[in-house]
């Protein structure tokens, strides 16, 4: 329902009441999901701009160039509520909807990212919710034949009620003809086009923007869609040879609020009458608020001239699409439905589409301090077998080996730092996630070192970033420390972007992600999707005999790391990264002059270990604790022959490859891990999810 002020606002603006249908428009348009209202002022301090940025935030996905001859579409978007409440469908569903973000611009879907952000894996509901969120978004990308190839899964209690979904897909158009979501002139038409509307997903859009309450999975199952992918990979088809015409003025999708939703964006710069009677359903009596607010999935709008409508019909039903002509662009600045011979709508498109008043929030800093640091009991050697069994730290292919990832056959490498497909005679990279753990005790910082992430991900495989999508995921803004860990965050995800010249193109903004049911709020999760281009290579591990280097400085930075996940140690958080060091070791990848790279992160030298050289002998200088499990950022992990391809870098040898799994000296004390340990930690998720 719509707060009294803001009905308050809108009836003293019209000099009226509302019609139904009206009422529902203003309450999913104005909601936070599609309208942004607490977030505006935040997100345009960030770095929208960029030599390779053609086309940035404001539509359905940015276009950014990647040669002369190809330019990327990107999006990134959230489907965290409906994943709770039917996590198959939720998931799917997010997927299908990023990859129709895509097709809109006139682009075809090339790959697909997934950060997920779950609950303690211990607990049978999340593993409930994980089986079927995996299973939602592995089912539609295979059967789409778009690849998911990189991703980010996170356990922490406090997702319990309120996992996280987050979708980044990336496609490819020509520079020179990519299709926009804004109408182009009065008299054009508008053009359904896809599968039939029905019931569900009704109020999606307000749904996402409210908290999850107790008996959320059964009382709001409406509000969530239903895809069907193999509608959905004939939809794509159709959009791609429709825009290949040049016919197609504008498109957009059908998500967030339906066809009110889309209908009334794209003609937000002229005007729009609709006709919701034409629409073609597929249950009948439907009223006209359920025709326009329904987020029935696989459909799209786009807008012609009238001499190519016929063009449209025809090539949708080579596909086996239904379609109906709904309504034109008109020059008067109103937003108008008609059905069944009545005016049921009749808007200042202006005042429905962007029209929200401001939004008064708490800006009150409060942020509890790190806990003291406690070094943890036990000896070296169970806590380093505890740290790599963490579900953040263990290895992911239980999750992937239900993903293809071969289909449209461009992958190279998607394993370990970032993935790497092939796109022309280079390579696209991509990299996605952040660290909600260290970010919850230093929003800024902890933001800022995502986006440092990210880029050292793209480094390790020899590519420079070329463009950064979001999905700001929070809990309820009015909560005063909530607000403030937002600002934080997107000042510090905008100041470091700045510092490594990489421009935020697009993304989403979820929040209210708290649960009733569980007491529970998210961490601050400004999760991140990287973009990038370097050579056609391989990711390498290193060969025996092979030297090993860390370079960066280490410094005692317990706090949100996977040890204080695991043993309660507290500790000091890492402070926000030097850059500098990621456009070296990217050169010297590049160039080949290293057999191997990876940065530190989740586990820090560790599991940094485990992924790039399982067996090695390594020396530790210093506290050994801090020297395994300290998660300070803006280090690396190289492998290398000759040493002199170092110099100049703050770097000094710990150790040796070969042997058989690792063995660690330091000072008087030494342990082992053994291959054998070293995978069965690693293999923790799969354990579990034998159940």
């Amino acid at each position: 329902m719509l707060s009294a002020d803001d009905l308050a606002f809108i009836t003293a603006k019209l000099g009226r009441d509302l019609t139904d249908v009206e009422a529902a428009c203003f309450e999913n348009l104005w909601s936070e999901h599609c309208s942004y209202r607490s977030t505006k002022g935040l997100l345009k301090t960030l770095p929208t701009e960029g030599k390779n940025v053609i086309l940035g935030p404001g539509d359905d996905a940015a276009i950014v160039r990647f040669s002369d001859t190809c330019a990327l579409a990107v999006g990134m978007e959230s489907h965290n509520h409906p994943s709770y409440v039917d996590p198959y469908d939720g998931a799917a569903t997010g997927v299908g909807g990023i990859v129709r973000d895509i097709i809109s611009m006139g682009a075809r879907p090339i790959a697909l990212m997934d950060p997920l952000y779950f609950g303690a894996l211990s607990e049978e509901k999340t593993r409930y919710l994980f089986e079927h969120i995996v299973a939602g978004i592995g089912d539609y990308g295979n059967c789409i034949g778009v690849p998911v190839v990189r991703g980010e899964t996170v356990f922490d209690p406090s997702y319990q009620g309120n996992p996280l979904v987050n979708v980044v897909c990336v496609g490819v158009v020509p520079p020179d003809r990519f299709t926009t979501a804004r109408v182009k002139a009065p008299g054009n038409r508008l053009v359904l086009f896809g599968s039939s509307t029905g019931r569900d997903g009704l109020g999606g859009a307000s749904f996402a923007s409210r908290d999850l309450s107790e008996g959320a999975e059964a009382e709001d199952r409406p509000s969530v869609q239903v895809g069907d992918p193999y509608t959905e990979k004939l939809l794509i088809e159709a959009t791609c040879e429709m825009a290949e015409t040049g016919k197609v003025l504008s498109c957009r999708d059908l998500g967030a609020a339906g066809l009110a939703g889309a209908s009334s964006e794209m003609a937000s710069s002229f005007g729009a009458r609709i006709h919701a009677d034409r629409v073609h359903l597929r249950e009948t009596g439907m009223n006209p608020v359920e025709i326009m607010l329904a987020e029935s999935q696989e459909r799209m709008l786009i807008e012609v001239a009238p001499g190519d409508v016929a063009l449209m019909g025809a090539i949708a039903e080579k596909y086996d699409l239904s379609w109906s002509e709904i309504g034109e662009v008109i020059a008067e600045p109103r937003y108008i439905v008609e059905f069944e011979g009545k005016t049921v709508c009749d808007l200042p498109v202006d005042l429905l589409v962007g029209g929200t008043p401001g939004c008064a929030l708490p800006k009150a800093p409060s942020k509890t301090p790190s806990a003291p640091y406690t070094a943890p009991s036990g000896d070296l050697k169970g806590l380093a077998l505890a740290v790599l069994g963490h579900p953040d730290v263990a290895s992911k292919a239980w999750i992937t080996g239900q993903y293809d990832h071969d289909v449209q056959v461009r992958s190279v490498s998607l394993s370990h730092d970032a993935a790497v497909i092939r796109l022309e005679d280079a390579a696209l990279a991509l990299s996605c996630g952040c660290n909600p753990r260290q970010i919850a005790l230093a929003p800024y910082a902890g933001a800022a070192n995502a986006v440092y992430e990210n880029a050292a991900n793209l480094a390790c495989v020899g590519a420079e970033p070329l463009c950064i999508v979001n999905c700001l995921n929070f809990a309820s803004p009015l909560h005063p420390e909530v607000f403030w860990e937002m600002e934080q965050a997107v000042l510090g995800l905008g100041d470091m972007a700045r510092k490594m010249d990489i421009p935020v193109v697009g993304g989403n903004v979820s929040l209210y992600n708290e649960s009733d049911e569980y007491g529970t709020e998210i961490k601050p999760t400004p999760s991140i999707g990287m973009i990038g281009k370097g050579p056609v290579r391989r990711w390498m591990q290193p060969a025996a005999g092979d030297r090993i280097a860390l370079v960066g400085t280490t410094g005692p930075h317990f706090g949100g790391s996977v040890l204080d996940a695991v043993t309660g140690c507290g500790g000091a958080v890492t402070p926000m990264a030097d850059p500098a060091l990621v456009p070296a070791v990217r050169d010297l990848v590049a160039a080949d002059m290293i057999t191997g790279a990876t940065d530190l992160s989740k586990g820090g030298l560790l599991a940094a270990l485990a992924k790039l050289c399982p067996d090695a002998e390594v020396n530790l200088a210093g506290d050994p604790l801090t020297a395994l499990f300290s998660e300070t950022s803006g280090r690396f992990l190289v492998a290398f022959r000759d040493e002199s391809a170092l110099a100049g870098l703050p770097y000094h040898v710990i150790g040796t490859v070969g042997g058989e799994g690792l063995r660690f000296s330091a000072g008087a004390k030494s342990f082992a891990l053994s291959r054998g340990e070293i995978t069965s930690a690693l293999s923790s998720i799969t354990r579990q999810m034998q159940y």
